[in-house]
């Protein structure tokens, strides 16, 4: 994806791709690969998990296939909007486990211009919307 602000080069641009789907179907690895090519691009990164998740490791985010990148585990979603305000690029895993504020603070990080690449589950154990479609609306959707 490329946004090119050909007017005004001083006004920075951000967005959000969501990266949803069931369980095991890739949506940490989708993860890790964008930030991984972020952080190649000398972008400013920081990768943020819910507190609760401590299923690999308590300060990376790792995949099923074991591929791995340093985050930071923050106990709300309100913390997000303080430790991402000054990247370039913002990741979420399991976006499901945070607060309903996740969806505000992912349009507030966009709208200052920083790329918010956030994965998690679509739809609860029931076929019940989770969170992605109150952050997608009006932005494209991803599915994997």
């Amino acid at each position: 994806m490329f946004l090119e602000n050909t007017v005004n080069h001083k006004e920075q641009f951000g967005w959000i791709e969501v990266i949803c789907g069931s369980m095991f179907s890739g949506k940490t690895e989708e993860l890790i690969r964008r930030l991984k090519r972020a952080q190649f691009a000398k972008q400013k990164v920081e990768i943020f998990k819910p507190m609760v998740d401590t299923r690999y490791d308590e300060d990376k985010v790792v995949s099923h296939d074991s591929n791995e990148i340093r985050s930071t585990a923050v106990p709300a979603a309100a913390n997000i909007r303080i430790l991402g305000d000054t990247c370039d690029v913002v990741g979420i895993d399991e976006a499901q486990f945070f607060d309903d504020e996740i969806v505000t603070v992912c349009n507030d990080l966009a709208n200052k211009g920083v790329r918010v690449v956030v994965a998690g589950l679509d739809m609860d154990f029931k076929g019940k919307p989770l969170w992605a479609d109150a952050c997608v609306d009006g932005y494209g959707r991803i599915r994997y």
